[in-house]
């Protein structure tokens, strides 16, 4: 009998959308402490433009990339995650050290697999685990008060866009930075209340709309561009830095005592820490939760069929995008 095959996208070598190939490639089995999942659907990071483009340096081709899916268990030898259980995943390796999510079936580490109950449309759930739990875990990280001035930097990005989401109920005045005035209205309606562009002198534009600059600010940018964040920030104000949009991984000759103002506080909120525990799960469940009630709106920029994956990477390449990317599963009706 012929081993059982799968639908996937292989990237059999590095570079731009169209190495995107629809493969038949051998479906893998489940094995203890390692569960098969059926993909359902997920959503596109910026993070898998750069492994497609050869730039994550661990990264072995051929590869199926994406580094978050939801779906339902297929296969399991877990008591706790049995056949049937609805889950999503993020992270961990998926998609860089072993295959993602680009694909039928995806075979994951039971220890990070994140078991939700919903009733969403899977291309809603999809939008939420990886930028949703970031987006969370940074303002957590921030710890912003009613009253205090939030900025968020690259704010139409999918990160961006579920911590404007997130943020505008803790009593926060915010403002959102776009390089594209067209982007403008979409943060506007999103909740922002001011919106600054990320042109060549930032931290001047920061302090006309507040004087001692932001208490608060989210960098998505990262690179060279996380020192206009340190500038625009005010004393005893917080920094986070939790994206790497800037597609640059370091900071050329970073000072510290030169780039840090005095007072201002630089920390980090890495998207490695919501592929398990307990508090993903719990986050995760109370965002769907708040979805399914109404009082969340993910914002979703567009939904691609499976076949349509390379179209998909061209569309986040142009930067077009305001909100989250996602896919179905090879598996799921378009």
């Amino acid at each position: 009998m012929a081993a059982p095959t799968m639908q996937a996208a292989v990237v059999e070598h590095p570079g731009g959308p169209e190495v995107l190939r629809l493969r038949h490639v051998p479906r893998p089995e489940a094995r203890p402490g390692q569960v098969l999942v059926r993909v359902m659907a997920f959503g596109l990071n910026r993070s898998e433009l750069f492994t497609r483009r050869g730039w994550s340096p661990s990264v072995t081709f051929p590869r199926i990339l994406g580094i978050e899916c939801v779906g339902v268990v297929a296969e399991s030898y877990e008591a706790a995650l049995p056949v049937g259980t609805k889950v999503a995943a993020a992270m961990g390796g998926m998609g860089r050290t072993f295959d993602g999510s680009y694909a039928e079936y995806t075979l994951l580490p039971a220890s990070q697999l994140m078991p939700i109950t919903t009733d969403l449309p899977w291309e809603v759930v999809a939008a939420l685990p990886e930028s949703y739990l970031t987006a969370q875990g940074s303002l957590e990280t921030l710890e912003p008060q009613a009253g205090h001035r939030l900025l968020i930097r690259a704010a139409t990005s999918s990160v961006g866009m579920a911590a404007l989401a997130l943020a505008r109920e803790l009593g926060v005045e915010i403002a959102c930075t776009t390089r594209n005035p067209a982007k403008a209205d979409a943060l506007l309606h999103g909740g922002a209340h001011h919106v600054v562009l990320d042109d060549v002198d930032l931290p001047t534009g920061v302090r006309k709309l507040w004087p001692d600059g932001a208490d608060r600010v989210l960098d998505l940018v990262g690179g060279q561009a996380l020192l206009d964040s340190l500038r625009s920030t005010a004393p005893r104000g917080r920094v986070c830095n939790s994206g790497i949009l800037s597609d640059s991984w370091t900071i050329p000759a970073f000072e510290p005592l030169e780039d840090i103002p005095s007072g201002v506080y630089l920390t980090t909120y890495s998207s490695s820490l919501i592929n398990s525990g307990s508090w993903a799960v719990r986050t995760l469940q109370e965002l769907l939760d708040r979805v399914a009630n109404g009082g969340l709106h993910p914002a979703t920029d567009q939904v691609f069929p499976f076949s349509r994956l390379a179209d998909a990477h061209s569309h986040m390449e142009s930067n077009n995008a305001i909100g989250k990317v996602v896919s179905h599963g090879p598996g799921l009706p378009a």
